[in-house]
């Protein structure tokens, strides 16, 4: 008897338990559905109740900026660039002594900022490089542009056309800029004219080594807004429409846009239109001093624990830095009484400067801080401004320049003179040389200026040997017969 009450009693107790349980799971269900159905609903537009449910869900996501504003503001300052490219096509073979080259015309796309009342627009180097044609396109109106200089170690270039009736844009202060502000890109991506798209700022001062040049400035502000083919040159703008960056390169596998893109900050992109349209050439700083960033292996390498400021890997006998009294493994934490926080920071720091100026510098030197001027020079050597003194072969129908001292002290080399442009199908475009290339040597004989570079090659006969550098640094032959 006492058995079966026993049994009676688990029975019942089982039964409210499972009663409890269910009925905790069908109202977790029950949850669940309505918070999946507010969202599902506010897509739709459906009830009011849940509109309001969904809006404070969705509310963190919207930011207080007048887009609208922002792009009205700034799309006017923005223009279509078409260029127009001539092509020569070489076998590579023995068939081109005997037969003239093929040629066919590219066609290529980007964007650019009119910087100024006056018809200067800035754009990317790689969308104007080598164009026979440059069209710029805003609104139904188009211009032909010349142009003014362009400069690879940035990507930037300035070209001009004879108007004033497109308004300069508005240039914010990119040392402002914070990560997470919310950004415009302006550009024409795949030809879509005055396309807009909104991100934020993802970082600052990134460096992502994509400028093929020998004194690369990269420290560019990072963003998610959609950046794509065609959007190169365009402007990157903060919520007020004012000009924080020239939208440059994207991150991506597949050409695309893939979540990131680069921009250039405008106080480079100031400094670089300034020197261009002033002397033709980019006033460039140099510190003769090679930096790297500090990680935990280096700095218990260094025996450091900041991993912040940059370590000095090598300097050049007689440069600036050594002129300062600055060794290698010095580590630059302050310059002009800002915090140095990575090489990219520091970089665009110099990027701004011109010769002449003087860097306070804060160096920790084997635990001691030590303070030093340094006076940033010229790519000769000196403080005094410098402009490109090119000159142009007649018979050979092509420019030449003769190698910085900066430039040579990087390349190991004594003397050289580098190829500018050429013309098609002149003399020297039949030799195959590239443009870039040094050419420090014909016959075994040093080369030391262009006249005597454009002399020797007018006066050979026979058989004669080219020898110099090309673009990836490497010692290349040219054999020939004349």
């Amino acid at each position: 008897m006492n058995k079966k009450i026993m049994n009676t009693i688990k029975t019942v107790i089982l039964s409210l338990i499972a009663g409890a349980v269910g009925a905790f799971i069908v109202t977790q269900n029950s949850d669940n559905n309505i918070q999946a159905d507010s969202i599902q609903l506010v897509e739709h537009g459906v009830p009011e109740t849940n509109q309001y449910i969904s809006s404070v869900s969705y509310s963190s996501l919207i930011p207080n900026e007048n887009f609208v504003a922002a792009s009205e503001k700034s799309t006017g300052s923005v223009v279509f660039i078409q260029t127009l490219s001539e092509v020569e096509y070489r076998t590579g073979g023995w068939m081109d002594w005997f037969f003239e080259p093929r040629s066919s015309q590219r066609v290529g796309s980007g964007s650019g900022v009119v910087f100024s009342n006056d018809g200067y627009i800035v754009t990317n180097n790689h969308v104007i490089m080598d164009a026979d044609e440059i069209t710029v396109i805003a609104g139904k109106r188009s211009y032909k542009a010349e142009l003014v200089g362009r400069d690879p170690s940035s990507d930037l270039a300035v070209i001009k056309i004879d108007s004033d009736e497109l308004p300069a844009i508005e240039k914010a202060n990119s040392e402002e800029v914070k990560v997470g502000e919310w950004v415009l890109a302006v550009g024409n991506p795949f030809n879509l004219t005055s396309t807009v798209t909104a991100g934020i700022v993802s970082a600052k001062g990134r460096n992502i080594n994509i400028l093929r040049d020998k004194f690369p400035i990269e420290s560019f502000i990072q963003t998610d807004a959609a950046i794509n083919p065609g959007n190169s040159g365009g402007a990157l703008v903060n919520s007020n429409g004012k000009l924080i960056g020239i939208n440059t390169a994207i991150l991506s596998r597949t050409g695309s846009y893939a979540g990131y893109g680069f921009a250039i900050p405008v106080n480079i992109v100031n400094k670089v239109f300034n020197d261009l349209v002033k002397y033709g050439e980019v006033q460039k700083a140099f510190t003769g001093a090679e930096f790297i960033d500090i990680d935990s292996e280096i700095a218990s390498r260094i025996s450091v624990q900041d991993l912040d400021g940059v370590l000095i890997a090598d300097i050049k006998d007689g440069s600036a830095s050594d002129k300062a009294g600055l060794k290698k493994r010095d580590v630059i934490r302050k310059v002009n009484g800002k915090q140095i926080m990575s090489k990219a920071h520091l970089e665009e720091l110099i990027a701004k400067s011109y010769p002449g100026d003087a860097f306070q510098i804060v160096a920790e030197r084997d635990g001691n801080m030590i303070n030093k001027t340094l006076t940033l020079t010229n790519r000769e050597g000196t403080t005094s401004i410098i402009t490109r003194d090119i000159y142009y072969a007649d018979e050979l129908e092509a420019r030449f320049e003769r190698v910085s001292k900066v430039e040579r002290d990087l390349l190991g080399i004594e003397s050289g003179v580098k190829v500018i442009d050429f013309k098609n199908n002149g003399f020297f475009a039949n030799l195959g040389i590239p443009k870039g290339f040094i050419i420090t040597q014909i016959n075994n004989k040093s080369i030391q200026k262009p006249e005597e570079l454009a002399q020797t090659l007018q006066n050979i006969r026979g058989r004669f040997d080219i020898i110099g550098i090309n673009e990836s640094g490497r010692k290349v032959y040219y054999p020939f017969r004349r």
